[in-house]
Protein backbone atom coordinates (compact mmCIF):
# COMPACT_ATOMS: atom_id res chain seq x y z
CA UNK A 1 0.00 0.00 0.00
CA UNK A 2 1.30 3.47 -0.89
CA UNK A 3 1.09 5.96 1.99
CA UNK A 4 -0.74 9.16 0.98
CA UNK A 5 2.35 11.30 1.56
CA UNK A 6 4.63 9.01 -0.45
CA UNK A 7 5.68 10.00 -3.94
CA UNK A 8 8.39 8.97 -6.37
CA UNK A 9 9.58 9.81 -9.85
CA UNK A 10 12.05 7.55 -11.67
CA UNK A 11 13.28 9.01 -14.95
CA UNK A 12 16.06 9.48 -17.48
CA UNK A 13 17.44 12.59 -19.18
CA UNK A 14 18.39 12.16 -22.84
CA UNK A 15 21.52 14.31 -22.47
CA UNK A 16 22.84 12.22 -19.55
CA UNK A 17 23.16 8.72 -21.08
CA UNK A 18 23.83 5.74 -18.82
CA UNK A 19 22.32 7.42 -15.73
CA UNK A 20 18.96 6.76 -14.07
CA UNK A 21 17.44 9.48 -11.85
CA UNK A 22 15.07 9.36 -8.88
CA UNK A 23 13.33 11.73 -6.50
CA UNK A 24 11.26 10.14 -3.74
CA UNK A 25 9.70 10.51 -0.35
CA UNK A 26 8.79 7.29 1.44
CA UNK A 27 7.21 6.71 4.84
CA UNK A 28 6.10 3.08 5.05
CA UNK A 29 7.80 1.85 1.90
CA UNK A 30 10.15 -1.11 2.30
CA UNK A 31 12.48 -2.28 -0.45
CA UNK A 32 13.00 -6.04 -0.43
CA UNK A 33 16.53 -7.39 -0.88
CA UNK A 34 17.58 -6.57 -4.43
CA UNK A 35 20.48 -5.43 -6.60
CA UNK A 36 21.07 -2.81 -9.28
CA UNK A 37 23.09 -3.08 -12.47
CA UNK A 38 24.17 0.53 -11.90
CA UNK A 39 25.76 2.29 -8.91
CA UNK A 40 23.39 3.78 -6.32
CA UNK A 41 24.23 7.32 -5.13
CA UNK A 42 21.30 8.30 -2.89
CA UNK A 43 21.46 11.73 -1.24
CA UNK A 44 19.27 11.98 1.87
CA UNK A 45 17.55 15.38 2.16
CA UNK A 46 15.67 14.67 5.39
CA UNK A 47 14.62 11.77 7.60
CA UNK A 48 16.61 8.53 7.85
CA UNK A 49 16.95 5.53 5.53
CA UNK A 50 18.02 2.16 6.92
CA UNK A 51 19.35 -0.45 4.50
CA UNK A 52 20.80 -3.89 5.13
CA UNK A 53 24.12 -4.20 3.32
CA UNK A 54 26.79 -6.89 3.63
CA UNK A 55 25.44 -8.35 6.86
CA UNK A 56 24.66 -5.16 8.81
CA UNK A 57 22.05 -2.41 8.99
CA UNK A 58 23.35 0.92 7.70
CA UNK A 59 21.78 4.27 8.67
CA UNK A 60 21.86 7.28 6.35
CA UNK A 61 20.36 10.53 7.69
CA UNK A 62 20.01 14.04 6.30
CA UNK A 63 23.31 15.21 4.80
CA UNK A 64 24.53 11.66 4.17
CA UNK A 65 24.69 9.48 1.08
CA UNK A 66 23.77 5.81 0.76
CA UNK A 67 26.28 4.31 -1.69
CA UNK A 68 25.83 0.84 -3.18
CA UNK A 69 28.02 -0.79 -5.82
CA UNK A 70 26.51 -2.68 -8.79
CA UNK A 71 25.25 -6.23 -8.17
CA UNK A 72 25.37 -5.77 -4.38
CA UNK A 73 22.31 -7.04 -2.48
CA UNK A 74 20.65 -4.53 -0.15
CA UNK A 75 17.24 -3.53 1.25
CA UNK A 76 15.69 -0.18 2.23
CA UNK A 77 13.21 1.20 4.76
CA UNK A 78 12.48 4.22 6.94
CA UNK A 79 14.62 4.67 10.05
CA UNK A 80 12.26 7.21 11.67
CA UNK A 81 8.42 7.46 11.76
CA UNK A 82 8.34 10.36 9.30
CA UNK A 83 10.27 8.32 6.71
CA UNK A 84 12.92 9.76 4.41
CA UNK A 85 13.19 12.05 1.40
CA UNK A 86 16.03 11.70 -1.07
CA UNK A 87 17.31 12.22 -4.56
CA UNK A 88 19.40 9.59 -6.30
CA UNK A 89 21.52 9.15 -9.40
CA UNK A 90 22.29 5.69 -10.74
CA UNK A 91 25.32 5.94 -13.05
CA UNK A 92 26.36 2.85 -14.99
CA UNK A 93 29.66 1.09 -14.22
CA UNK A 94 30.99 2.45 -17.53
CA UNK A 95 30.16 6.05 -16.61
CA UNK A 96 31.86 5.72 -13.19
CA UNK A 97 34.91 3.95 -14.66
CA UNK A 98 35.31 6.71 -17.26
CA UNK A 99 35.16 9.44 -14.60
CA UNK A 100 37.55 7.52 -12.32
CA UNK A 101 40.10 7.07 -15.10
CA UNK A 102 40.04 10.77 -15.90
CA UNK A 103 40.03 12.27 -12.40
CA UNK A 104 41.48 9.72 -9.92
CA UNK A 105 44.40 7.31 -9.68
CA UNK A 106 42.01 4.33 -9.41
CA UNK A 107 42.55 1.72 -12.11
CA UNK A 108 40.72 -1.55 -12.55
CA UNK A 109 37.08 -1.64 -11.39
CA UNK A 110 36.37 1.39 -9.18
CA UNK A 111 33.68 1.43 -6.52
CA UNK A 112 32.70 2.73 -3.11
CA UNK A 113 34.40 1.42 0.05
CA UNK A 114 31.85 2.42 2.72
CA UNK A 115 28.06 2.27 2.19
CA UNK A 116 27.32 5.52 4.08
CA UNK A 117 29.20 8.79 3.74
CA UNK A 118 28.34 11.98 5.67
CA UNK A 119 28.97 14.75 3.17
CA UNK A 120 26.34 17.52 2.91
CA UNK A 121 28.27 19.11 0.03
CA UNK A 122 28.00 15.97 -2.13
CA UNK A 123 24.33 15.62 -1.13
CA UNK A 124 23.79 19.13 -2.47
CA UNK A 125 25.58 18.27 -5.72
CA UNK A 126 23.30 15.25 -6.33
CA UNK A 127 20.20 17.39 -5.84
CA UNK A 128 21.65 20.01 -8.21
CA UNK A 129 22.16 17.30 -10.87
CA UNK A 130 18.48 16.36 -10.58
CA UNK A 131 17.39 20.01 -10.72
CA UNK A 132 19.53 20.62 -13.81
CA UNK A 133 17.93 17.65 -15.64
CA UNK A 134 14.45 18.91 -14.72
CA UNK A 135 15.34 22.37 -16.09
CA UNK A 136 16.83 20.89 -19.26
CA UNK A 137 20.29 22.28 -18.47
CA UNK A 138 22.49 19.60 -20.06
CA UNK A 139 25.80 21.38 -19.45
CA UNK A 140 25.12 21.78 -15.74
CA UNK A 141 23.75 18.23 -15.32
CA UNK A 142 26.79 16.63 -16.95
CA UNK A 143 29.29 18.86 -15.13
CA UNK A 144 27.72 18.44 -11.69
CA UNK A 145 27.42 14.66 -12.07
CA UNK A 146 31.14 14.41 -12.90
CA UNK A 147 32.08 16.66 -9.97
CA UNK A 148 29.89 14.63 -7.58
CA UNK A 149 31.21 11.22 -8.68
CA UNK A 150 34.82 12.45 -8.61
CA UNK A 151 34.37 13.80 -5.07
CA UNK A 152 32.77 10.56 -3.83
CA UNK A 153 35.52 8.41 -5.40
CA UNK A 154 38.24 10.61 -3.85
CA UNK A 155 36.60 10.52 -0.40
CA UNK A 156 35.35 6.93 -0.47
CA UNK A 157 36.66 5.14 -3.55
CA UNK A 158 38.61 1.94 -3.98
CA UNK A 159 38.97 -0.99 -6.33
CA UNK A 160 36.21 -3.57 -6.24
CA UNK A 161 37.47 -7.11 -5.61
CA UNK A 162 36.88 -9.50 -8.49
CA UNK A 163 34.39 -12.21 -7.56
CA UNK A 164 36.29 -15.38 -6.69
CA UNK A 165 34.70 -18.41 -8.35
CA UNK A 166 37.54 -20.83 -7.62
CA UNK A 167 35.93 -22.47 -4.58
CA UNK A 168 33.64 -25.44 -5.20
CA UNK A 169 30.68 -23.63 -3.58
CA UNK A 170 31.17 -20.52 -5.71
CA UNK A 171 31.36 -22.63 -8.87
CA UNK A 172 28.11 -24.42 -8.00
CA UNK A 173 26.42 -21.09 -7.22
CA UNK A 174 27.55 -19.63 -10.56
CA UNK A 175 26.21 -22.67 -12.43
CA UNK A 176 22.90 -22.46 -10.56
CA UNK A 177 22.62 -18.77 -11.45
CA UNK A 178 23.22 -19.58 -15.14
CA UNK A 179 20.45 -22.23 -15.06
CA UNK A 180 18.00 -19.78 -13.44
CA UNK A 181 18.83 -17.09 -16.02
CA UNK A 182 18.21 -19.56 -18.82
CA UNK A 183 15.02 -20.98 -17.28
CA UNK A 184 13.59 -17.77 -15.85
CA UNK A 185 10.01 -18.52 -16.95
CA UNK A 186 9.94 -22.14 -15.72
CA UNK A 187 12.63 -22.52 -13.06
CA UNK A 188 13.34 -25.88 -11.42
CA UNK A 189 12.70 -26.58 -7.75
CA UNK A 190 15.62 -26.19 -5.35
CA UNK A 191 15.78 -29.98 -5.03
CA UNK A 192 15.88 -30.53 -8.81
CA UNK A 193 18.41 -27.74 -9.32
CA UNK A 194 20.69 -29.18 -6.60
CA UNK A 195 20.38 -32.72 -8.00
CA UNK A 196 21.24 -31.53 -11.53
CA UNK A 197 24.34 -29.81 -10.13
CA UNK A 198 25.38 -32.82 -8.02
CA UNK A 199 24.86 -31.24 -4.61
CA UNK A 200 22.24 -31.13 -1.83
CA UNK A 201 19.51 -28.48 -1.53
CA UNK A 202 20.91 -26.96 1.66
CA UNK A 203 24.50 -26.95 0.37
CA UNK A 204 23.30 -25.13 -2.76
CA UNK A 205 21.26 -22.68 -0.69
CA UNK A 206 24.30 -21.83 1.48
CA UNK A 207 26.65 -21.49 -1.50
CA UNK A 208 24.20 -19.31 -3.43
CA UNK A 209 23.55 -17.03 -0.47
CA UNK A 210 27.29 -16.67 0.15
CA UNK A 211 27.95 -15.79 -3.49
CA UNK A 212 24.98 -13.50 -4.27
CA UNK A 213 23.69 -12.23 -0.91
CA UNK A 214 20.25 -13.82 -1.19
CA UNK A 215 18.65 -17.25 -1.72
CA UNK A 216 17.94 -18.47 -5.28
CA UNK A 217 14.19 -17.63 -5.22
CA UNK A 218 14.85 -14.01 -4.14
CA UNK A 219 17.64 -13.69 -6.72
CA UNK A 220 15.27 -14.97 -9.42
CA UNK A 221 12.62 -12.35 -8.56
CA UNK A 222 15.32 -9.66 -8.68
CA UNK A 223 16.61 -10.97 -12.03
CA UNK A 224 13.07 -10.99 -13.46
CA UNK A 225 12.58 -7.35 -12.47
CA UNK A 226 15.95 -6.40 -13.97
CA UNK A 227 14.99 -8.08 -17.24
CA UNK A 228 11.57 -6.38 -17.07
CA UNK A 229 13.31 -2.99 -16.83
CA UNK A 230 15.18 -3.67 -20.08
CA UNK A 231 12.04 -4.91 -21.87
CA UNK A 232 9.97 -1.92 -20.72
CA UNK A 233 12.71 0.33 -22.11
CA UNK A 234 12.12 -1.25 -25.55
CA UNK A 235 8.44 -0.25 -25.40
CA UNK A 236 6.93 -3.68 -24.62
CA UNK A 237 3.67 -3.48 -22.64
CA UNK A 238 3.78 -4.34 -18.90
CA UNK A 239 1.31 -7.21 -19.50
CA UNK A 240 3.55 -8.76 -22.18
CA UNK A 241 6.68 -8.17 -20.09
CA UNK A 242 5.11 -9.92 -17.07
CA UNK A 243 4.62 -13.13 -19.05
CA UNK A 244 7.99 -12.93 -20.79
CA UNK A 245 10.00 -12.72 -17.55
CA UNK A 246 8.01 -15.43 -15.75
CA UNK A 247 5.49 -13.60 -13.56
CA UNK A 248 1.98 -15.06 -13.55
CA UNK A 249 0.30 -11.82 -14.66
CA UNK A 250 0.67 -8.03 -14.67
CA UNK A 251 -0.43 -7.51 -11.02
CA UNK A 252 2.29 -10.01 -10.01
CA UNK A 253 4.86 -7.96 -11.97
CA UNK A 254 3.48 -4.69 -10.54
CA UNK A 255 3.86 -5.90 -6.96
CA UNK A 256 7.46 -7.09 -7.25
CA UNK A 257 8.54 -4.27 -9.59
CA UNK A 258 7.25 -1.59 -7.19
CA UNK A 259 8.90 -3.30 -4.18
CA UNK A 260 12.28 -3.19 -5.95
CA UNK A 261 12.23 -0.14 -8.25
CA UNK A 262 10.00 2.09 -6.12
CA UNK A 263 7.47 3.00 -8.84
CA UNK A 264 5.00 0.82 -10.83
CA UNK A 265 6.00 -0.43 -14.32
CA UNK A 266 3.55 1.90 -16.08
CA UNK A 267 4.90 5.02 -14.37
CA UNK A 268 8.47 3.89 -15.05
CA UNK A 269 7.73 3.35 -18.74
CA UNK A 270 5.88 6.67 -19.18
CA UNK A 271 8.94 8.61 -17.96
CA UNK A 272 11.18 6.62 -20.32
CA UNK A 273 8.89 7.31 -23.26
CA UNK A 274 9.01 11.04 -22.51
CA UNK A 275 12.81 10.89 -22.75
CA UNK A 276 12.72 8.95 -26.03
CA UNK A 277 10.23 11.42 -27.50
CA UNK A 278 12.43 14.33 -26.38
CA UNK A 279 15.54 12.65 -27.81
CA UNK A 280 13.72 12.26 -31.14
CA UNK A 281 12.80 15.95 -31.14
CA UNK A 282 16.38 16.93 -30.27
CA UNK A 283 17.53 15.21 -33.48
CA UNK A 284 15.13 17.10 -35.75
CA UNK A 285 16.48 20.00 -37.81
CA UNK A 286 15.60 23.44 -36.48
CA UNK A 287 12.20 24.59 -37.62
CA UNK A 288 10.87 21.03 -38.03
Amino acid sequence: MVHSSERARHWRYAELPGVDLLRARYVRKTFVRHTHEHFVIAAIADGVEVFHHRGADQYAGAGALALVNPDTAHTGRAGVPEGWRYGAVYPSAEVVAEIAAETTSLRGTPGFVRPVLDDPYAVGLVHEVLRATEEGNALAADTLLRVAVTRLLRLNGGLLPQRDVRTAGARVAARARAVLEERMVEPPTLERLAADLGTSPFALLRAFRDAYGMPPHAWLTDARVRRALRLLDTGASPAAVAVEVGFTDQPHLNRHFTRIVGVPPGAYQRERKNVQDLAGRLCLPSGA
